[in-house]
């Protein structure tokens, strides 16, 4: 597998190696050997999926005190998926980074504890694979507005379907130190 570092530690984007044919193709969507070295060490312990029509925008989520490392691959179609760095000690604290994911790649994207997460939706439908380390814990959400003016995030759409939630999560310089995520850096 092609495995590509971007500007924020913590983020990788990933390739994995994927055998095409007249019939279709086959790829290990995850192994677990592989990617341990790769240097993702996280033991995932639930997979979610989800479906969003085109226009769709979802986000920005994350775990206050329960940090999720995240795997996200696009089943079906094609999305704009973002990552904001939300580790106060990390040199790239509120820096996002964006890629195009689709079912045509295939491309991951590997969040390591401490991102928030979100994604638009750019074809028809788009289904959407979430590897994650932690469970999900409605009481521990935290959210960013998705066009927080500070982050200056260029989602290739505009005007897109927000949920009520999503439009009214705070923008980043509104959070204190305790609704960030909790996670240590690696030394």
């Amino acid at each position: 597998m092609d495995v590509r570092s971007t500007e924020l530690s913590g983020i990788l984007l990933i390739e994995p190696r994927c055998f095409r044919d007249e019939r279709g193709f086959f790829l290990e969507s995850f192994h677990g050997d592989r990617y341990s070295n790769i240097r993702i060490a996280d033991a995932f312990v639930q997979d979610n999926h989800s479906r969003s029509r085109r226009g769709v925008l979802r986000g920005l989520h994350f775990q206050v005190k329960r940090p999720q490392a995240q795997i996200v691959t696009v089943i079906r179609g094609r999305i704009f998926d973002v990552a904001v760095d939300l580790r106060p000690s990390s040199k790239t604290f509120g820096h996002w980074y964006g890629a195009e994911l689709s079912d045509e790649g295939p491309r991951q994207l590997y969040m390591a504890p401490g991102f928030a997460h979100g994604f638009c939706v750019l074809s028809e439908f788009a289904d959407l694979h979430y590897k994650v380390s932690r469970l999900y814990d409605h009481n521990d959400e935290g959210g960013l507005i998705w066009n927080d003016r500070d982050l200056g995030i260029r989602w290739p759409i505009s005007n897109p379907i927000v949920s009520d939630r999503d439009s009214v999560h705070p923008a980043l310089r509104q959070l204190d130190r305790a609704q960030l995520p909790q996670v240590a850096l690696p030394s």
